[in-house]
């Protein structure tokens, strides 16, 4: 945080916009025609704020942030649990967050910090419950709505409309098609659709934009079948992509993801 005042960036802020004096701005930040930024709210350097945005709660946004008009940000979590604690939102760097979305901070229950990473292109009518942890570089499109508690990994793409459900997680580079409902787990580099989802191959396209080697795509694709192909059970199959492992590093995520006790995965 390069400014501890508001009025370092005072030229662009809009007149009718509301800056509590506790508020901490950076340099360059701009706020829009009447939009709100709370008590407890931190934004860092170049951050554009656009019209008619409410900034509550113990926020913290990085640097070089766009969030368009209509969105509440930071406001206390839809849990009836929650009693007031100071609990918080975290928005990294260089992230858009469109229209209408609602990000809320986290809850006692959890580990009190709602949290989005950097690079993410936030879409319309997306909603980002308590507790979710999202990480960097993911697409979540149009009127998606994440429950609370959720666990989303990098270079994640979510399709218009998917609802997922609080307390799954989502792997790495994996990816769902409009519409789909994920009541469970959904391991990385997967596809799915559905309601409720339904697995379909790996994101192999996008592992390819991303740079992954052919041989890489090759192995993840084995392991694809080796867990959704083989008639293996589920502790079986885990076992056997661990041991894969050290012969294909991109495996690990998989790995890893299979061995933490969660909803049970998509089949």
């Amino acid at each position: 945080m390069c400014g501890t005042d508001h009025r370092v960036s005072e030229e662009r802020i809009h007149p009718t916009a509301l800056i509590h004096p506790g508020a901490k701005l950076g340099k360059a930040v701009s706020v829009g025609a009447y939009s709100i930024v709370g008590e407890h709210v931190e934004i860092d350097d170049s951050t554009w704020i656009g019209p008619h945005v409410v900034i509550n709660g113990h926020t913290r946004i990085g640097q070089e942030n766009r969030i368009f008009q209509f969105c509440s940000i930071g406001e206390i979590p839809q849990d009836k649990k929650y009693a007031g604690e100071p609990t918080r939102l975290e928005i990294g760097d260089r992230n858009t967050i469109r229209e209408c979305c609602t990000l809320n901070c986290g809850t006692a229950q959890d580990i009190g910090v709602t949290r989005l990473g950097n690079d993410n292109w936030i879409m319309a009518y997306v909603h980002v419950a308590h507790d979710c942890q999202i990480g960097s570089n993911t697409i979540i499109a149009n009127s998606t709505q994440l429950g609370g508690h959720i666990v989303i990994g990098d270079w994640v793409i979510l399709g218009g409309c998917t609802a997922v459900h609080q307390f799954v997680r989502i792997g790495a580079h994996s990816m769902t098609a409009a519409g789909t409902v994920l009541l469970l787990d959904m391991p990385p580099y997967v596809m799915a659709s559905g309601n409720t989802a339904e697995p379909h191959g790996i994101n192999s396209e996008g592992l390819k934009r991303r740079g992954f080697s052919v041989d890489a795509i090759a192995a993840i694709r084995r392991a694809y079948k080796t867990l959704y192909k083989s008639g293996l059970k589920l502790d079986e199959a885990r076992e056997a992509i661990a041991a894969e492992v050290g012969a294909v590093p991109e495996l690990k995520i998989v790995s890893d993801f299979l061995h933490v006790q969660g909803r049970g995965i998509i089949r």
